[in-house]
């Protein structure tokens, strides 16, 4: 009868520092590794050995590894978890005369600062930690339970990416999500965004941090400001938001490309292909070039600006103040409308296809039609009555994988799948691609919970990323 041990460690650093446990428990030949934040239930990772001296082995050198890097032993639940910072807004009734004409309005029941819309549905993601996906004529199509609240969604080409108060970053682009990155403890998220694999985020302390497909960090600077609510990405540079205005990087680290002072502190960023838009306290929507971060125009509002968004090309500037209004510009600057949402501020927003989709204080995903028709009956006074939607009796629901048995399993790959393996490269845990027609050296951007020497796994397809690694698209699959 084998006997079963533990091992519980913890690194807590004072002036915000790292904030983490390990432990390691061996029964038999079995190694578990449960890892994460102070007070989270964290992520596990199996491994079997040939024989439990073997096990014990493998558990002392990780243990021993851990203790190197300043790990101590400890009591669970002693130390308090470290705290999140959630975004404290205030949301004032419309001056406005006209309400907005909302076509359908869906309540998620927590503050929602997520959003997403692009040609198939759109995302809403709240404090709760709930996600859910609707169809754009407002049926409610699925629901993602994570565990923590919902700082942002974003999206890299194919794919979907929820920021989390728990510090990780989760992939939404199939029906298991998982967690792609797993944020250092000191960094504090406010905003994020994800260009070519690489994740760049802005956090409390208005620093930038950028980790790249294998969850490792790159490189950081220290903000110019604090709360920094702003970060967007493209192939030029990471456009920086914070108290003091806006700053641009190189992609790479290499420095400094400009840096341009706002008209009040930058509480909100948006990207076009030649400009970034930076919603401020003190009332405006400023734009900048991305070329040289040169001043091109200016959006004044009537309260603070909580959230921006363009039509495409920038030819229509949209604004969101913390007075339950939304704005309408034309590009140069000149304000056509003015309207109330019909609920609470708009803590984000996105443009598509004459429709102005937001997410509200009052958690509210709100569908605005934003035609020059719709605008003009409304500010006559003709609106729509808003469809309320409901959820779904039978809704499908999704959860974060956080165990490789938490995984189906296939005994042989679908035509067409691919398979990918597991292993071990440098001191770390690599996946690489077994199936013909891809290159064997590069990585697998893979979820770390799942990961065991020699395990092997069934995904729908690879995707090449311009940084040298594979992404994976649709379902994982174990292959046992």
């Amino acid at each position: 009868m084998s006997t079963t041990s533990t091992t519980y460690l913890e690194l807590s650093q004072d002036g915000g520092g790292a904030h983490k446990f390990y432990e390691v428990t061996v029964a038999g030949q079995v190694v578990s590794v449960r890892y994460g934040r102070i007070g989270a239930a964290g992520q596990t990772q199996t491994s079997t050995f040939a024989t439990p001296q073997k096990a014990q082995a493998a558990a002392a050198k990780k243990v021993g590894e851990k203790v190197r890097k300043g790990y101590a032993p400890a009591v669970p639940g002693q130390r308090a978890p470290r705290s999140v910072t959630r975004r404290q807004v205030s949301s004032a009734p419309s001056t406005a005369r006209a309400v907005a004409p909302v076509l359908w309005r869906f309540r998620t029941g927590s503050a929602a600062f997520g959003i997403h819309v692009d040609d198939e549905r759109c995302w809403v993601g709240n404090q709760s930690g709930d996600v859910y996906t609707l169809a754009h004529g407002g049926e409610v199509l699925a629901r993602y339970s994570l565990p923590d609240g919902v700082k942002c969604l974003v999206a890299d080409d194919f794919w979907i990416y929820a920021g989390c108060d728990d510090g990780r970053v989760y992939d939404l682009s199939s029906k298991l999500p998982f967690a792609a990155y797993d944020i250092a403890d000191d960094v504090d998220i406010f905003w994020l965004d994800i260009h070519e694999g690489v994740l760049n985020v802005a956090d409390r302390g208005g620093r930038l941090t950028v980790i790249d497909h294998e969850d490792e960090h790159q490189w950081a600077r220290g903000g110019r400001g604090e709360h920094a609510w702003m970060v967007r990405a493209d192939d030029r540079a990471v456009y920086h938001g914070h108290t003091h205005g806006v700053t641009a990087y190189a992609p790479d680290g290499g420095g400094e490309l400009w840096h341009t002072p706002t008209r009040g502190a930058v509480l909100f960023g948006w990207q076009e292909d030649d400009a970034v838009y930076a919603g401020t306290g003190s009332r405006v929507v400023q734009r900048l070039s991305k070329r040289d971060g040169r001043l091109e125009a200016t959006y004044g509002c009537d309260s603070p600006v909580y959230s921006c968004a363009t039509s495409p090309g920038g030819r229509f500037v949209f604004a969101g103040d913390s007075s339950s209004s939304v704005y309408c510009f034309d590009r140069d600057g000149t304000r056509l409308w003015k309207l109330g949402t019909g609920g609470g501020s708009a803590l984000s927003m996105q443009y598509h296809e004459e429709r102005l989709y937001l997410v509200t204080t009052d958690g509210s995903l709100v569908c605005v039609d934003a035609s020059e028709a719709a605008v003009t009956a409304a500010q006559r006074g003709s609106v729509p009555v808003a469809r309320d939607v409901k959820l779904a009796a039978a809704l499908p629901t999704y959860a974060p994988a956080t165990a490789a048995a938490a995984v189906t399993t296939v005994s042989a790959a679908p035509a067409g799948a691919v398979v990918v393996e597991c292993v071990q490269q440098g001191g770390r845990m690599r996946v690489h691609v077994v199936s013909e027609g891809y290159d064997p050296s590069w990585n697998v951007q893979f979820p770390r919970a799942i990961r065991e020497p020699g395990a092997r796994y069934v995904v729908d397809a690879l995707h090449p990323a311009s940084g040298g690694f594979y992404r994976v698209r649709g379902d994982i699959r174990r292959l046992g």
